[in-house]
């Protein structure tokens, strides 16, 4: 069926060059289709009215008031010496605030001439202070008449929408675009199954549309929402259907280790018992890799919880079973300390061919981009040989000179960091599709699993293993009280008089050119408006300072790589004191004496952030310690977000409140946030219910019907949600 060419006309053809532009641009919308799914953020009651009293910084906004009074001032300016500048100041309330308008200029006469005491409007600007008080600088503005035919028109209904707008269009000219082109939703073709919509009371889609832009009542809004809710559920979960489906036809090859191989004699090596939590995850991995499709599984666990050595179990499965195993870590700092990690867990298991290696032993070796001519040659030659049955590396893993004999399992860790792409040329390096094991530190709430990785079955790790210690963390205000910071360094001496080490971590290196190019995130305070904090600066000023006389070193990520790994292999061995880093210790890094971490500029990282650098302290038998820097106001949303941070160690919590905070970003792009996100009314946190609903579903219209034949107008959303670069994304999974 072809697609319906209504919704597919080009803006530009409707609504003229110019507003198609800003849309394409601003808001990501080209067609019509586009434009009606551009949803209301709100919806303002007329007569109930915004309250101003609550209106944010520096952000854009919509208001709906009432003008209470009006006064036009004149006054001498270098371009208006002789007293003739004009400045129109606009008082508008709502009842629950007033807020200043200022016009100036030309730009006096229109609002001067309609902008009267008692005058309702929509006024749109961006808020700013001026003389302590709120006020917006020509904001964009339109009446609302009620005796006027075309605002009665315009304005039906008791509702307003309001739209996500920009600076370049406001929320009423976006509202009068969608009146231009609704007549269209008419022609929008349903993707829901009848049986589904009518079983489960959901409105027609052209029924929705009209009713989520033009609605009469409260009730209209809430059918349409739920509608499109289901729309957006289910076209996902069918893309991550039929991806399961085609993955079950693909043929793999089983791996079953040996009873007396070298997974056995691995563990009968290990010098403590599994927890529980670990056998029950490997006996699903061997359960998948027993059979004759790959295995696609995601591995969740807390930091600390101990799934290297799960996936260590499964690459020597595999070995048993005849074929090689490949690693791929993030960074070379992590794929060297993988690396370092499982020769000295393997022993004498990882000396294959060496002597004084174990007869059922293999080689393991390590693959990355800075390693000399002839390490590389060697590795190399291990892998396309089938000598080496595990190998660790970086991206160099996925170049084209890397073959191996027998490809048999890809285990990914800290997947969010890899393109697809790049997973997708390692699994290519199989005869056959190996099977995949993904790993993450970054807990993922059970339904944003089901969302982003609806095509993996999914592992969870939730205990720590014994003789890990609890980790304490605190908020440290430095602004409000610069004596718990004093306290803080202190806290570092005291730990490594016992002997013990620390990391202190910044969110900069410190020898960019320009400081004052960082990024400011959130115009909360005045600490936001400095740089933030750099390593190199820190690190001086903590040797000179607080820290004097300890042995204080520096890592980040624009070292040479054999200096990074020479500085971790210092501080591992004791040789440091303080290891002041930026984030290049997020993940991996293991070094059990350490027990305390100071995280400057704590507000400027992510809450999953926090929680997994957290996790490189209290590895050992001694208790760790977490202080959060930041020179954040108590009653700030960056303050908030520390004090939970500070509160739970449960991984999984902190996750749904970093995704509370973040909304979803795009869970179908590469992007965690920032870009225009495919679910425009689906909350992955709050919808629970109808994403597992929507799963069950399409799993069973999928079974029935896998190239959706019997079902045109859902395979015409479907190739609407996954254009080229998502189709490409849930391939390659």
């Amino acid at each position: 069926m072809d697609a319906v060419p209504a919704l597919d006309e080009p803006l530009k053809k409707v609504l003229g060059p110019a507003t198609a532009k800003v849309m394409a641009e601003h808001l990501g919308l080209h067609t019509v289709g586009d434009l009606l799914h551009h949803y209301p953020r709100r919806y303002e009651e007329r007569g109930q009215l915004t309250h101003l009293a609550d209106l944010p910084m520096d952000e854009h906004v919509t208001v709906v008031a009432q003008v209470a009074d009006a006064r036009l001032h004149t006054f001498a300016s270098s371009r208006a010496p002789r007293g003739k500048g004009q400045r129109l100041e606009v008082t508008i309330t709502d009842g629950s605030g007033r807020l200043q308008l200022v016009f100036f200029g030309a730009g006096v006469h229109k609002p001067h001439k309609e902008l009267l005491p008692g005058t309702r409007a929509m006024f749109a600007g961006k808020v700013s202070v001026f003389n302590r008080r709120l006020q917006l600088a020509h904001p964009a503005y339109e009446l609302l008449r009620a005796d006027s035919e075309e605002a009665v028109e315009s304005w039906a209904g008791a509702l307003i929408p309001l739209y996500p707008a920009t600076a370049k269009l406001e929320s009423w000219k976006i509202g009068k675009a969608i009146q231009t082109v609704l007549p269209s939703a008419q022609e929008a073709a349903d993707p829901l199954p009848e049986t589904l919509r009518e079983g489960r009371g959901l409105v027609p889609l052209p029924e929705a549309l009209l009713k989520i832009h033009r609605p009469h009542t409260k009730a209209d809004i809430d059918r349409a929402r739920a509608r499109l809710k289901w729309d957006e559920a289910f076209v996902l979960q069918v893309a991550l259907a039929r991806r399961r489906h085609a993955d079950a036809q693909l043929p793999a090859v089983p791996r079953r280790p040996k009873p007396d191989g070298i997974l056995a004699a691995f563990d009968d090596r290990l010098p403590f018992t599994l927890t529980e939590g670990q056998r029950k995850v490997s006996k699903e991995i061997f359960a998948d890799l027993a059979t004759d499709h790959p295995m696609h599984r995601l591995l969740q666990g807390e930091v600390g919880s101990g799934k290297t050595l799960v996936a260590l179990r499964a690459m020597l499965a595999v070995v048993d079973a005849g074929g090689q195993a490949a690693m791929l870590a993030p960074t070379e700092v992590l794929a060297q300390q993988h690396h370092r990690s499982v020769t000295e867990m393997m022993g004498e298991l990882a000396e294959g061919g060496m002597l004084g290696g174990a007869e059922n032993a293999t080689k393991v070796v390590l693959l990355t981009g800075s390693m000399g001519a002839a390490a590389r040659r060697q590795a190399l030659l291990g892998l396309a040989t089938g000598e080496a049955g595990i190998v660790i590396g970086t991206h160099a893993l996925i170049e084209d000179k890397v073959q191996f004999h027998d490809l048999g399992l890809v285990v990914v860790d800290e997947q969010h960091r890899f393109g697809v792409e790049q997973r997708d040329a390692l699994r290519g390096k199989g005869k056959q599709p190996p099977h995949l094991l993904v790993m993450t530190a970054t807990p993922i709430p059970r339904t944003v699993a089901m969302t982003v990785f609806g095509d993996l079955e999914t592992s969870v790790l939730d205990q720590l293993p014994a003789g890990r210690s609890p980790i304490a963390s605190h908020v440290v205000p430095a602004a409000d009280k610069p004596h718990f910071l004093a306290r803080a360094w202190e806290r570092v001496r005291e730990e490594v008089g016992k002997g013990h080490q620390a990391y202190v971590v910044c969110p900069r290196i410190g020898d960019e050119e320009d400081g004052a190019k960082a990024k400011k995130k959130s115009p909360e305070d005045e600490a936001e408006k400095r740089p933030p904090l750099a390593v190199l600066d820190i690190a001086e000023q903590l040797a000179r300072g607080p820290l004097a006389g300890l042995r204080v070193e520096v890592l980040h990520g624009r070292m040479q790589p054999d200096d990074k790994d020479a500085v971790m292999r210092r501080f591992a061995a004791g040789e440091a004191d303080v290891l002041v880093a930026t984030t290049v210790i997020e993940v991996g890094v293991n070094v059990p004496n350490a027990t305390v971490m100071v995280i400057m500029d704590a507000d400027r990282f992510g809450v999953s952030q926090l929680h997994q650098l957290r996790g490189r302290v209290g590895r050992g038998k001694a208790p760790g310690l977490c202080l959060l820097v930041t020179e954040m106001p108590e009653a700030s949303a960056a303050r908030q977000r520390l004090n939970a941070v500070a509160s739970t160690l449960d991984g999984f919590e902190l996750s749904r409140i970093d995704l509370e905070q973040r909304r979803e970003g795009d869970v179908l792009g590469q992007a965690q946030s920032g870009t225009r996100s495919s679910l425009r009314m689906l909350a992955v946190i709050d919808d629970e219910e109808v994403i597992a609903e929507a799963r069950e579903e399409a799993t069973r219209t999928v079974a029935a019907d896998p190239d959706l034949e019997r079902l045109p107008a859902l395979r015409t959303a479907l190739d609407a949600l996954l254009d080229e670069e998502r189709e490409q994304y849930l391939e390659k999974g």
